[in-house]
């Protein structure tokens, strides 16, 4: 039993030696610790040993292990510092390198001009408030008196998913929500995005978003809406910017009127920007229809209320001076970073 012990001491060391890869060194764990390793084997052949010798080839049993572990391990830390070592040299790192600087990204223009919207008029005592893109036909034109034989409804013709289903054409559908389970006094603006079938071009397209705003209260007058757009415009566009109010219509407002602003590239004198006429049109306003505030259950006798809108991409477009608001949504970074 000895000279079987020492033989399979010898030939394991021999392989061992000669292992010069983590699997060959592996291979030899199993073939002599292993389950069904020749040690192994020994040890099921003691039922053939005198009872009086069995500790004694026990011992020369686990002694013949304990060589043949200590050489494996030894072989293994040996060899797995060597390629550390190898490796390390291939993977040279230049600490004086600079670092690569990360991306950091940060808000785009659109939501640049909504913050300051917001801030303009929540220092006003307005409320921010949201409501559905998906709305009903009865919101978004029926409860703006625009019925169904409206002209007005031909020219914001949107997308239908069915005959009583759309996607909204104006943030004008969330007052009418906002009327009907809030009594007044309302102070509220309504930024979103909103759809319609428009051509894409350099001013417009299919999908934009528009900030509306609408104040529902007792002797609420044009007077009213008149300072409170021209205290937006000056907040937004610089002190010295005047307004002015042009006649116009709109289903829900009676009377209704666009507002322009003295041109910001040239103080109103006249320029390139502004066309020569000194003036920009910035929004669309006016007087709520008494016939909204009926629909809403709201005495038009006791209350009045005006309303505005505004296209969020287009306060972007001015403020910041860009020439196609495409511009804005090809998600160009060399574009993007400017701001």
């Amino acid at each position: 039993m000895k000279e079987t012990l020492q033989a399979i001491e010898a030939k394991a060391l021999e392989m061992i030696a000669q292992g010069d890869t983590l699997d060959k060194l592996n291979e030899v764990k199993v073939a002599y610790l292993g389950k069904k390793g020749e040690l192994t084997a020994v040890l099921k052949g003691m039922k053939d040993v005198s009872p009086e010798d069995r500790p004694k080839v026990g011992q020369m049993v686990n002694d013949t292990r304990a060589v043949i572990e200590d050489a494996l391990n030894a072989a293994i830390k040996s060899l797995e510092a060597k390629l550390m070592e190898e490796k390390l040299k291939e993977e040279v790192i230049d600490v004086t390198l600079p670092s690569t600087k990360p991306e950091i990204g940060h808000r785009h223009p659109n939501t640049i001009a909504l913050e300051e919207v917001e801030r303009i008029f929540v220092g006003m005592g307005y409320e921010v408030v949201e409501g559905p893109e998906i709305e009903k036909d009865y919101y978004n034109f029926e409860a703006l008196n625009i019925p169904a034989d409206h002209p007005a409804k031909d020219e914001q013709d949107t997308f239908y998913i069915n005959s009583d289903i759309l996607l909204r054409t104006q943030t004008s559908s969330v007052q009418v929500h906002v009327m009907e389970e809030q009594k007044p006094p309302i102070r509220i603006i309504a930024p979103g995005r909103v759809f319609r079938a428009d051509e894409v071009d350099a001013t417009h397209s299919p999908s934009f978003h528009q900030i509306e705003g609408l104040v529902i209260d007792k002797n609420v007058t044009f007077a009213d809406l008149k300072g409170t757009l021209a205290e937006f415009a000056k907040e937004l566009f610089g002190e010295e910017t005047k307004v002015k109010f042009r006649p116009h219509h709109f289903p829900f407002t009676e009377p209704s009127a666009e507002m322009d602003v003295t041109c910001f590239k040239c103080g109103g004198s006249g320029c390139r920007f502004c066309k020569g006429s000194g003036w920009i049109e910035i929004l669309g306003c006016g007087m709520v229809h008494p016939r909204v505030l009926t629909m809403c259950n709201i005495d038009p006798n006791e209350y009045t209320g005006f309303a505005f809108g505004v296209g969020l991409e287009r306060i972007a477009l001015l403020k910041y001076e860009i020439d196609d608001m495409r511009l804005l949504y090809e998600n160009d970074i060399r574009f993007l970073k400017q701001f």
